[in-house]
């Protein structure tokens, strides 16, 4: 560790910015002379240096120019001393005072095992999401590849056993890291590796702000984990679910005969069931998928996918989420999301529905903020029997005049047991649509016969039909003066 202090700020009172470097890393704290003075007060008293090591306070001409820089430097020497003294294992008044424990590896996990020391046992029995950042993560893990003892200062309480044995029990965790530097270092926590196999019994996870590329052990929580959200982390969904991939040029999920030769068997997430992989850069729903296939729950929303693919190896989805991508046509959507229950395709660019017509099993359906125009389209989604809530708000056909009841007629008899943009039909609709669906189907009476008549009227007799008819009215004079004559006889 490094440390100087380049400036001091003149304030109503004097304030030394001091820079520390650790390693590629460095940071800024600032102190009054009077903080100072209480370190030195804690490190005397523990008897480990000398009283007279630090300079002392002087009153007259403090403020001066010479005096301020003078007390500077030796300021500066005076924290180079102590380090050097020091080089093993950093007292804590020394590494509080220089924040260790928010930028340095050492002073990170201590600080960390000593609160899990005192609250771990309490935060697992409650089953809270415990909260952790990537340079916390990063800092543990550096410390598992040093060969170091794991309690360096000789404080049982801030021994690295605390945290592993907290992070093997631990079942819901959050990791969020930050935009930029942290602090007021130059620490960017995107570029920090972190590894994640310390976790045992993980059953949620959620990550944000971090890199995909930085996470590693994902892979270690397949056997365990039952949810997991990631957002703002990534760009391909396969370095989430199959990190390992990049290894391998051929490979397929465990449990599945193929007759391609593969050069790796990817083990599946077992209890896996919910995925949220909203707010990313995903562009592509890639065959990692084959890896989830209990997911129920899928949340895609806030990417930039343009087409929706390989879905339906994901034979129990329940819930699918697509808002706010590219999506400009759903082709055969049923082919590929089976029989779920809710979908929505909010904040794309559909404006057509034809897709959608065979997704028999659907509950919900959100359209909203999508560029459909038509209110033929309805017509695709006008006969799903189980549909009861569908949004189309925002959309260029609303302004249409009367569009609630037009809306609702398309669903013939079932009118009334959809919710329409979140709002529940009134009688004086209902009423309405009754009268749409009378005058629909007298319109639609009205084409058959014209159509028929027009059938009659344009069709043409061959030759052998004009012998027929001939000898069908001779017979028929025939008959008319038989009748006659034996009337006239009687």
């Amino acid at each position: 560790n490094q440390v100087s202090v380049p400036e001091c700020a003149a304030l109503v009172f004097q304030v030394y910015i001091i820079e520390v470097i650790d390693g590629e890393h460095r940071w800024t704290v600032k102190h009054r002379y009077s903080d100072f003075h209480d370190l030195h007060e804690k490190l005397t008293a523990e008897k480990k240096v000398d009283r007279r090591l630090l300079p002392p306070k002087k009153i007259l001409g403090k403020n001066s120019k010479s005096l301020v820089e003078r007390r500077q430097k030796e300021l500066e020497l005076y924290l180079q001393t102590l380090l050097q003294q020091f080089p093993e294992a950093t007292p804590t008044p020394l590494a509080c005072f220089l924040n260790f424990h928010l930028y340095e590896i050492n002073g990170i996990t201590a600080a960390l095992a000593e609160e899990l020391f005192h609250k771990g046992e309490q935060l697992l029995q409650a089953g809270e999401v415990f909260s952790l950042c990537p340079l916390q993560l990063y800092s543990v893990s550096q410390q598992l590849r040093l060969a170091k003892p794991t309690c360096c200062n000789g404080d049982a309480k801030t021994d690295l056993g605390h945290i592993l044995d907290f992070t093997c029990r631990l079942r819901y965790l959050k990791i969020c890291g930050t935009r930029g530097p942290v602090g007021t270092s130059n620490i960017q926590e995107s570029c920090l590796p972190f590894d994640l196999s310390i976790f045992k019994s993980l059953l949620q996870i959620e990550i944000s702000e971090c890199s995909s590329q930085q996470i590693q052990g994902l892979s270690s929580l397949r056997p365990s984990l039952a949810t997991m959200s990631i957002h703002r982390s990534t760009e391909t969904m396969m370095s989430i679910l199959v990190p390992e991939a990049s290894e391998f040029s051929q490979w397929e999920p465990e449990g599945v005969e193929s007759s391609c030769p593969v050069t790796a068997v990817i083990p599946v997430w077992r209890n896996l069931t919910t995925l949220d992989m909203s707010h990313n850069c995903i562009s592509t729903i890639d065959n990692s998928v084959k890896l989830i296939r209990k997911v129920e729950f899928l949340d895609l929303s806030y990417n930039q996918l343009s087409s929706v693919e390989n879905l339906q190896h994901l034979y129990n989805l329940v819930h699918v989420d697509l808002s706010y991508n590219s999506l400009r046509v759903l082709e055969a959507a049923h082919t590929r999301l089976g029989n779920i229950k809710t979908l929505s395709l909010a904040g794309n660019q559909l404006d057509r529905l034809t897709g959608l017509t065979k997704l028999y099993s659907l509950v919900n359906l959100d359209l909203s903020h999508n560029q459909l125009a038509q209110l033929e389209e309805i017509r695709n989604i006008g006969s799903l029997p189980c549909l009861e809530k569908l949004n189309l708000s925002s959309n260029p056909m609303c302004i249409i005049p009367d569009y609630r009841t037009k809306v609702l007629a398309q669903f013939g008899d079932r009118a009334a047991e959809v919710c329409l943009d979140s709002k529940v039909t009134t009688e004086k609709e209902l009423d309405t649509v009754e009268v749409l669906k009378a005058i629909q189907k007298a319109k639609e009476v009205k084409d058959r016969m014209s159509s028929s008549d027009k059938k009659v009227k344009s069709v043409r007799l061959k030759p052998a039909d004009f012998v027929y008819l001939y000898i069908l009215s001779l017979w028929c004079r025939i008959a008319f003066f038989f009748f006659f004559a034996c009337a006239c006889l009687y």
